[in-house]
């Protein structure tokens, strides 16, 4: 027996047929997208000097292609994670008693590819005004393209092999969060908070398709998710049961409201903007107060921290009514309230559900 072969049989003792871990499995992929991306880049970039922001910019093909990136690393997570190709995954969303259909995937899926590319698009301009004027060259323009690609493909696999609602709670944050601060960087009124939040949705200003891009993805997110969140959640009785089922009616309710804010603009369609809008606000309200009549099994600290924030809102609305506060004021911290609250939701649902088990 040869040395090699020798040494061959003891790494393959050693190794044996167990599946790769997660973390191997995501430095793999980020990997490979490196590799891909940087030769892809470099043809492109060859000879040119490229802006760090704007159109046919360095930060424009970040973002699409991180985007493009981001929907075949999540996919690859999901398929990796369903063959059992992974070990040590943590996939709880499969072991509700309900699987993720191919809409939920899709509309996930989505989720990861917006943030991508709103990320990489608000880094980029945030980079165009710390470097005024400075070109990026072929080759590390190529280095920094696959960087980006690498980490996106990282981080996606890694989220996606491994979802919960905690999860996905932590990827609607992020996903707010980036599109709230890519649509204002990009706006092109300067001005626009003098008017109101919806502002940045309105045709005039270049940030209408971000802003109303987030709100549409983070609404089916939320209709997805809600579905998931409550389906573990204990019932001891018919009456729970139905109490779990109006939480997530009404979750859906609010997915689908803030899916019609981002489809209908508010300067083309005003009163129809205004209508969806109040809607969520009234159905966040109804869900909050009848919370603890509908989900006994829910955390009362979280039950109160509900009653502050409907609390807070109408009290904003007291302050815009009187002149104290502009719109703009009462619906961003409104919209916090009623995002943050959804957020802690997922994951209060979460841990109730994973003590019942």
């Amino acid at each position: 027996m040869s040395a090699r072969t020798s040494l061959r049989q003891r790494i393959r003792a050693r190794i044996g047929d167990a599946p790769p871990t997660l973390e191997n499995a995501a430095l793999l992929v980020g990997a490979a997208f490196f590799v891909v991306g940087f030769v892809v880049s470099i043809i492109l970039f060859w000879g040119r000097e490229l802006e760090i922001a704007g159109a046919w910019s360095i930060g424009a093909y970040a973002a699409v292609g991180g985007a493009v990136v981001a929907v075949l690393a999540v996919l690859l997570g999901r398929m990796t994670v369903r063959r059992g190709r992974i070990a040590a995954s943590v996939d709880r969303l499969t072991m509700r008693d309900d699987r993720l259909r191919w809409y939920d995937v899709a509309a996930i899926t989505l989720a990861y590819a917006a943030t991508a590319l709103l990320g990489w698009t608000g880094i980029a301009a945030l980079l165009e005004l710390s470097f005024t004027g400075a070109p990026v060259y072929d080759f590390p323009g190529a280095i920094l393209v696959s960087v980006a690609f690498a980490l996106t493909a990282y981080v996606c696999f890694l989220s996606a092999a491994s979802l919960t609602p905690m999860m996905l709670s932590l990827v609607l944050a992020i996903f707010l969060v980036v599109g709230a601060f890519a649509s204002m960087l990009t706006a092109t009124d300067p001005l626009w908070w003098r008017d109101n939040l919806s502002a940045l949705g309105m045709a005039s200003n270049d940030s209408a398709w971000i802003f109303n891009g987030t709100l549409i993805v983070a609404g089916v997110i939320v209709t997805t998710v809600s579905r998931y969140a409550t389906a573990g959640l204990p019932v001891a009785d018919p009456r729970q049961k139905r109490g779990r089922h109006y939480v997530r009616i009404g979750l859906i309710l609010m997915g689908i409201f803030l899916t019609c804010v981002g489809i209908f603009p508010v300067d083309a369609f005003f009163l129809l903007h205004n209508t969806v809008a109040t809607g969520m606000a009234v159905c966040f309200a109804a869900v909050v107060i009848a919370l603890p009549w509908l989900l006994p099994s829910i955390s009362r600290i979280f039950v109160g921290m509900g009653y502050v924030y409907v609390a807070v809102i109408a009290l904003l609305g007291i302050f815009f009514a009187t002149g104290y506060y502009n719109l703009t004021a009462v619906e961003l911290i409104a919209a916090i309230l009623i995002f943050s609250w959804i957020i802690v939701f997922l994951r209060a649902a979460d841990d109730v559900a994973a003590d019942a088990e």
